[in-house]
């Protein structure tokens, strides 16, 4: 994958132009600050204008350029706007990232029916919205790559985050029915879906929650610029999917194999796992109708203990692994068998000797 660019704009052509949801805070800032010091073009798109601006500031701060569409992922009209829009200001789109999302952490019995719906219309049919809307501009000139950030959740459901897990499902479902029908018409567009670890992010901290204590991200956790460093080598050398983290792949491979031990282990350790020491203010403010002003940031409060490195693979070479190891036992088995069959034979080599007659 490349290197970290110095912000110079493409030689013999315009800025390269992508677009961001979710692009106010956690993940989807650190990733438009990323391209922004790559000197990308870049549209932002979020609820809270006043954060988009302050993103918008960092991007120019590092060479890049960005304008600023403050809206609701969950109005598909509001996102085809802004892409027509986009695209006319910054020129064609070349890359669109879907990273809106909202959260509730809630045992299933405690979540109200709008609870489920505002979620799902954000943080799933955001990322289909995003994705048509990319389609339009991609398709007539048959290229642009599409990413979608996902989620170990989008294998795997944990308890405390029914709707989000859910929805990370739904993604996966929709990019995998939209990948057989580019491939149909043999379409030049990437499809890319990036599977994620737990992040700091502030999500924990203005996330609506029904719970005791105050949410956490399961550990192990990575911080958000890793991710972003993933997200803009999979722009430069897309793939179908890949995993981040070395406890993505567990998550996965673990489902894979034994989902039911996975169901008692999340169970006994998954509810507390994801909560802090820390009693949860019933005043709490939350960010799932409406943006909290003023608390955007990149990173969340759990620093202390993220990690600024992880393990980024390709699904499709990843998935070969248990193949190779099963395999490889195998292989060892035979060798052994043969090996033993060897060394019977010799035993028994002498006694076959002693028993010759001489006439």
């Amino acid at each position: 994958m490349q290197s970290e660019e110095s912000g110079r704009e493409v030689p013999g052509r315009s800025r390269p132009v992508v677009v961001i949801t979710g692009a106010s805070a956690g993940v989807g800032r650190a990733i438009a600050r990323r391209f922004g010091r790559a000197g990308y073009a870049i549209g932002l798109i979020a609820r809270d204008a006043e954060a988009l601006e302050e993103v918008r500031r960092e991007i120019e701060g590092v060479g890049g350029r960005a304008v600023v569409m403050p809206l609701d992922v969950a109005d598909a009209g509001a996102v085809f706007a802004a892409a027509d829009r986009i695209a006319s200001t910054l020129g064609p789109i070349d890359i669109w990232i879907n990273d809106a999302m909202v959260t509730v952490f809630s045992p299933v019995w405690r979540m109200t029916r709008d609870e489920f719906r505002r979620v799902t219309e954000v943080t799933y049919l955001g990322f289909v919205h995003g994705t048509m809307a990319a389609l339009c501009h991609m398709r007539p000139a048959n290229r642009g790559t599409i990413i979608q950030i996902g989620s170990a959740l989008a294998y795997r459901g944990i308890p405390l985050q029914s709707a989000y897990c859910g929805a990370k499902h739904a993604i996966r479902g929709f990019t995998d029915s939209l990948r057989s029908e580019l491939r149909h018409e043999q379409s030049r567009i990437n499809l890319v879906m990036l599977q994620l670890p737990a992040v700091n992010t502030p999500q924990f901290d203005w996330a609506r929650a029904h719970m005791s204590h105050s949410p956490r991200p399961v550990a192990p956790v990575v911080e958000p610029e890793v991710i972003a460093n993933a997200v803009y080598d999979a722009a430069q050398k897309p793939a179908r999917e890949y995993w981040i983290g070395f406890s993505t792949l567990k998550v996965i491979f673990g489902n894979m194999i034994m989902p039911w031990l996975l169901d008692r282990y999340l169970a006994q350790t998954c509810i507390s796992g994801q909560q802090t020491d820390r009693p949860i203010d019933a005043s709490r403010p939350d960010n799932l109708d409406r943006p909290l002003h003023g608390l955007h940031r990149t990173r969340g409060s759990f620093e202390s203990e993220a990690s600024s490195r992880a393990f980024v693979g390709s699904a499709s070479m990843l998935r070969l692994a248990p193949l190779a190891a099963l395999l490889g036992t195998v292989a060892l088995a035979l060798t052994a068998q043969r090996r033993a069959s060897r060394s019977r034979r010799r035993a028994a080599e002498p006694r076959r000797q002693r028993n010759v007659r001489f006439g």
